[in-house]
C-alpha cells in the first residue's frame, strides 16, 4: 500500500471526484491549490489496485492537465483497512513507478563516468591481489547493472527513447569499463595470472544458468520493492570483473584468456536480458494504450528472438571451446 496523491485542474474535480467514488475509494482527502486553479486529493491505494486506478484517471483526465505522485507509507493504523493490509504483505510497483526509478537509474553523466571507473579500479586491486574481498566490495557498485535492466524494460514496452538511452549508456559504460582496465594492465602487467583472474576467464553452463537466475531475480527485487535483495544480486551476477579481466590479460597479450573472460562477460549480458525481459513479461508490465501495446509486443518478439539467438549462439562457442581444449 502506497499514498498517492492526484494533482489536477479544478475543473477535473468533478471527474476525478466521480472516478474514485465509483472505483470504490471512498476515502479520501481534498484540497485547493493556489486559489482554486488546481485541486488535489490524497489517498491510500493497495498495490492490486494502483495501476488500474492510474491508468483509468489518465483515460478520463488529460495527462498533460494532471500529476499522479506516488509515495512509500511506512505503517498504516486503520481499523478498517487491517483485514487487507494484513492479506496483501508484498508490495508490488505500477508501470509508471518502475520507469521512474529505472529511468532515474541510467543516466550518462559524471556520476555513472565514476562509478565505473571506481569499480574499475577497486576491481583490478582485487584481480591484481588476488583478493576476493575487494572484488566483492566492487560488486556491490554493479553500475552496469542498472542500464542491462532498462534495456529489458524498455524492450517489453517497446520505448524507443529508453531503448536507445539504454545501449549507449551500456556501450558509454563498458567501452569506459575495458579501456581503463587496459591501461591498468599496461601498468601492471599480468604475467602469471592468479585463481582470482583464472576465474573469470572461464564460462561453462553453470554461469549460465546462475546469470539467467540471477537476472529474474533483480527484475523480481525491482517490480516487489525488496531492493535490499538487489545486493545479492549484484554480487551473483557481476558484469564489471569479467570486463576488466578482459581488458588487462588484453593489454598483457594473454589473448586465449582474454577471450574467455569476454565470453564470461557476453553471457553474463545475454542472460541478463533474456530473464528479466521474461519476468517484465510474467509481471504483466505493459503499455496503457492501444498502440503502445502494439508497438510493445513487435519489440518483445524482437528482443526475444535477439537475446534466444545469442544464447544459443554462446552455447555452441562454449561448447566448441571445450572440445578444443579437450583435444
Amino acid at each position: 500500500m502506497k499514498l498517492v496523491e492526484v494533482i489536477t485542474k479544478a475543473e477535473n474535480k468533478q471527474k476525478l471526484q466521480s472516478l474514485l467514488t465509483s472505483a470504490g475509494f471512498e476515502k479520501f482527502f481534498q484540497y485547493e491549490l493556489n486559489n482554486s486553479e488546481y485541486c488535489s486529493v490524497r489517498l491510500t491505494v493497495g498495490d492490486d489496485k494502483r495501476q488500474l486506478l492510474t491508468d483509468s484517471i489518465l483515460k478520463v483526465i488529460n495527462p498533460a492537465d494532471v500529476q499522479i505522485i506516488v509515495s512509500p507509507i511506512e505503517t498504516v493504523i486503520s481499523e478498517a483497512d487491517e483485514e487487507e493490509v494484513e492479506v496483501k504483505k508484498s508490495p508490488n510497483s505500477t508501470r509508471e513507478e518502475l520507469y521512474s526509478r529505472i529511468d532515474s537509474g541510467t543516466q550518462l553523466d559524471s556520476n555513472f563516468l565514476f562509478f565505473v571507473i571506481a569499480s574499475v579500479v577497486v576491481v583490478s586491486v582485487g584481480l591484481l591481489e588476488n583478493n576476493v574481498a575487494v572484488i566483492i566490495g566492487a560488486m556491490v557498485i554493479a553500475p552496469l547493472l542498472g542500464p542491462n535492466v532498462a534495456l529489458a524494460f524498455a524492450s517489453v514496452l517497446g520505448d524507443r527513447d529508453l531503448l536507445v538511452k539504454s545501449i549507449k549508456i551500456n556501450f558509454a559504460g563498458l567501452s569506459l569499463a575495458v579501456l581503463s582496465a587496459v591501461i591498468i594492465g599496461c601498468i601492471w602487467p599480468v604475467t602469471d595470472p592468479n585463481s582470482e583472474l583464472m576465474a573469470r576467464t572461464n564460462i561453462g553452463y553453470d554461469g549460465i544458468i546462475l546469470a539467467l537466475a540471477s537476472g529474474a531475480a533483480a527484475v523480481l527485487s525491482l517490480t516487489s520493492g525488496v531492493s535490499s535483495a538487489l545486493v545479492g544480486v549484484m554480487v551473483a551476477v557481476a558484469l564489471l570483473p569479467p570486463a576488466v579481466t578482459f581488458g588487462m590479460l588484453l593489454a598483457s597479450g594473454q589473448t586465449y584468456l582474454a577471450s574467455g573472460a569476454a565470453l564470461l562477460f557476453a553471457g553474463n549480458v545475454i542472460s541478463v536480458n533474456l530473464a528479466a525481459s521474461l519476468v517484465f513479461i510474467l509481471k504483466g508490465i505493459k503499455p496503457r494504450t492501444w498502440l503502445e501495446k502494439r508497438k510493445a509486443n513487435q519489440s518483445i518478439k524482437w528482443a526475444l528472438l535477439f537475446w534466444s539467438g545469442a544464447l544459443v549462439i554462446l552455447l555452441l562457442v562454449i561448447y566448441f571451446r571445450k572440445i578444443a581444449v579437450e583435444l
